[in-house]
Parts: structure tokens; C-alpha cells; sequence
């Protein structure tokens, strides 16, 4: 497929191409309750400690010609030159700007996913502004072959679940937002895989010792309380996430279990 102008290709094909795919969690889940269980994700060389931000998902999907859409996690909601967007959770006057200026990709489709936060977006946003301001922080990129979007549908949800995206490695995310000047999500550490913890009590405070409070809270009134990490491979092979409040349920239960 050589024609990339977005105002000719079929939309739904490119909203599903371009989504953010699922990321499990380092403990597994238990389906019945939602607790964790003691089975981890298996991470084998260097794995990067970011923070995972809690706002709401939003991609820039760039094209060679300069032209971009904006979206959601699920949905499309502008492209360059609307006079109307979708104003849905503030992400198209967040990122509008920034679209604006990044450079486009030389072929295929480039795409920004990015957390947009604070303001309104969550009820966590006041973890991250008193006076409700909103950021937004990169947290991946990938690259999307444009013959992918002429696969039937199912077959292209298929293919983004099974991972094939092409997603930057860390230090070709590194280098993207040095370049673009925009800010990835903290960094916290980089630790060999050996090193991880495994039951779900170290695990919390792993994560507690990590990220003791958010590293983005946009005004001195933030409550600073943190969503959790996200572990990943510096090739971003293999990646998960672990989120405060599943390790404090799953231990609350237990305690209640034994009282």
C-alpha cells in the first residue's frame, strides 16, 4: 500500500493497527477474582523500571507527507486540519501542539503512544495536580507496515495482540524523545532479571522502594501517590506492568484468609 493519506485509507483498519496492545501483568491474574497470582512474567537480561502514569491512553500515528491522526485508546478523534475533533478526555488540545512540530517517518506509519494526565481524565488525577493541569509523557513508539491495513480486520487485531508492531528499543525511545524534545515517562532504574523479585509481597515492596511517589506530579498540590512501574526488556521484547492496587488487594485478601 503506497497511498498514505489518512482521508483515503480505511480508518477502522488503521485505529485497530495502531492501538496499544494488552500488557499483562508481572503476576498473573487470577480470572476468577481478579487477585494475583505467584506465576511472574519471565524477563531474562536487563530490564528497565519506568513509572506507569494513570491517565488515559493517546497515540500520535504520524505519515510521511507530514499529515497525523490523533487518538484514544480505542478510537480515532482528529486529523491535521479539522476544523472540529473529538474533544474526548482532553487529548487532542494536549497533544495537538506536539503533533504539530515532531518530524514525520520517512515510510510506513509512526506512532507516539503517549499517558495524558491529570486535569479531568481520572478520578487518580489529583495524585498529579491540585489545581488540575494536564501533562502528557511518552511511553512507547512503534512501527506500523502500511500493508497491514489492508488485512481483514480480525486478522490485523490478531497481528497487534501477537506483537507485531515493531516497537523502538529502549534506547531508540531514548532517542526519539531526546530529538523531539518530548518527555518519556521516569526512568527508575535498570536492573538484571535475575535480581526481581517473585512472591507478591516482595514484589510490593520492590515496587514501594522503586517508586515511593509519582515523579510527574505537575503542582506542589498533587497527592503524589503513584500508579506503579512497568518492567521491560532494554529491546522491549517482554514487558508487564505491576500496579500498586493489585498487590494490595491480593494481600489483603491473604491476611483476611489467615484471619
Amino acid at each position: 500500500m503506497s497511498d498514505l493519506d489518512p482521508r483515503t485509507l480505511d480508518l477502522a483498519a488503521l485505529n485497530s493497527a495502531t492501538k496499544y496492545p494488552s500488557i499483562p501483568t508481572y503476576h498473573t491474574l487470577d480470572p476468577r477474582n481478579g487477585g494475583l497470582q505467584e506465576e511472574t512474567v519471565a524477563f531474562t537480561g536487563d530490564v528497565v523500571l519506568t513509572e506507569k502514569v494513570d491517565g488515559t491512553n493517546a497515540r500520535i500515528i504520524s505519515f510521511p507527507s507530514g499529515d497525523y491522526v490523533l487518538g484514544s485508546r480505542e478510537e480515532l478523534l482528529y486529523a491535521r486540519g479539522d476544523l472540529i475533533g473529538n474533544p474526548a478526555l482532553g487529548i487532542v488540545d494536549a497533544l495537538r501542539d506536539l503533533a504539530d512540530r515532531i518530524a514525520p517517518p520517512g515510510t510506513g506509519i509512526a506512532v507516539h503512544y503517549l499517558e495524558v494526565y491529570g486535569g479531568k481524565v481520572t478520578a487518580a488525577s489529583r495524585e498529579y495536580t491540585g489545581h488540575r493541569a494536564v501533562g502528557h509523557r511518552m511511553f512507547d513508539s512503534a512501527v506500523v507496515p502500511a500493508e497491514v491495513l489492508s488485512r481483514p480486520r480480525q486478522e490485523i487485531s490478531a497481528w497487534r495482540e501477537g506483537g507485531g508492531q515493531d516497537f523502538l528499543t529502549e534506547d531508540e525511545l531514548s532517542a526519539l524523545a531526546g530529538r523531539e524534545g518530548i518527555e518519556l515517562t521516569p526512568r527508575l532504574a535498570t536492573v538484571p532479571a535475575d535480581k526481581l523479585p517473585e512472591g507478591v509481597a516482595e514484589t510490593q515492596e520492590f515496587v514501594t522502594a522503586h517508586l515511593p511517589g509519582t515523579r510527574v506530579a505537575l503542582d506542589g498540590d498533587a497527592g503524589g501517590n503513584a500508579e506503579g512501574i512497568v518492567l521491560r526488556t532494554a529491546d522491549r521484547s517482554v514487558i508487564a506492568k505491576a500496579r500498586f492496587q493489585d498487590y494490595r488487594r491480593t494481600l489483603k485478601r491473604r491476611a483476611q484468609r489467615k484471619g
